[in-house]
């Protein structure tokens, strides 16, 4: 059976992304990377724990294992967790369209998504899927918008078309820089919200974290070829809002829990998702310092993460540092 969407990954994104298209009448490939975790899925048409049990997958999402059953497919989205993207395209071998929904910077290279999938896939042509959505929200059908990025505004315009959904709404943009940096440091800035929550910091803290964080990621984005008004939309400001505000987020559902006082490693162990913003905080402060930009705020996640600070000593830094001229991001 031929199939319209290859979606790799069956957490709670990726399959939100394969009902929605699914829902939108596509034939639409699913993988999971363990043959016994496709086999339930297959069978339960349900992903829980990473959606809820009520959310089922439509019949025309066909399961495997087998990542050369995607080989095939014109367009594939790529879902695995930003640390594996290397390794899961590496093994796909070949693909003609790329679209990353996966958000981070490769740990050792500082390598952005869209980098990472050209070193594995060069003759690919690579998109970026960014914006401010919840899986949950997603997959029920609930009204939700993204930014599609590509390698021209031309083509952007064009995937954006072909994935777009009645409830899906999707602007393309040939920012792609941006629109990767966007959605991979709001995860660290989405920390740094939680901690502030869960420390009873206050909202002040709280919104001034956020909006000092959107001009640290539009400072670095700009340092490496982005556009400032990328950072406007959807894949910028748009995405911090709804991750620095809710208990959905994953990244600032975990910042809630440093903030008061547990250890990174327990909220972790208990966790069956990934938290990107832990993973990207050191390679993105490594990423800042190689490009000259001051980044506080993500040295601070970074410093919390590892263990060598507390939330109390991160904030005394941060609130001590030299007064500078407020920039707009």
């Amino acid at each position: 059976m031929k199939h319209d969407i290859a979606v790799l990954g069956s957490g709670s994104w990726g399959a939100a992304l394969a009902i929605a298209q699914a829902s939108a009448g596509r034939s639409v490939l699913l993988w999971a990377r363990r043959p016994e975790r496709a086999a339930e899925i297959a069978q339960s048409r349900h992903v829980a724990p990473y959606l809820p049990q009520d959310i089922r997958l439509p019949d025309n999402i066909t399961l495997t294992s087998d990542l050369a059953d995607c080989r095939g497919v014109t367009t594939t989205l790529a879902v695995t967790p930003a640390q594996a993207l290397r390794e899961t395209l590496t093994a796909l071998g070949s693909a003609t369209r790329i679209v990353l929904c996966c958000k981070g910077v490769e740990r050792g290279t500082g390598a952005l998504m869209p980098e990472v999938a050209h070193a594995a896939l060069p003759d690919a042509q690579v998109f970026m899927l960014s914006g401010p959505n919840f899986a949950g929200e997603v997959a029920r059908g609930l009204p939700a918008a993204a930014t599609v990025a590509g390698p021209d505004l031309e083509a952007a315009a064009a995937l954006s078309n072909d994935l777009a959904t009645p409830a899906l709404r999707l602007y393309p943009s040939g920012d792609m820089t941006g629109a990767a940096l966007g959605g991979a440091l709001k995860n660290v800035m989405a920390i740094a919200a939680g901690a502030v929550e869960g420390a009873g910091l206050g909202e002040n803290a709280r919104a001034a974290v956020a909006t000092r964080g959107l001009a640290e990621i539009a400072r670095i984005a700009v340092a490496m070829g982005a556009e400032r008004d990328t950072l406007m939309g959807l894949a910028g400001i748009g995405d911090l809002m709804l991750t620095c505000s809710g208990l959905q987020s994953r990244n600032y559902s975990l910042g809630v829990a440093l903030g008061k006082g547990r250890a990174l490693a327990d909220i972790l162990g208990e966790r069956q998702t990934v938290a990107e913003g832990v993973a990207t905080a050191s390679a993105a402060r490594a990423l800042a310092e190689r490009l000259g930009v001051e980044a506080p705020v993500t040295a601070a996640v970074d410093d919390v993460t590892a263990g060598r600070i507390d939330i109390k000593s991160a904030v005394e830094g941060l609130m001590s540092r030299p007064p500078v001229q407020d920039e707009r991001a």
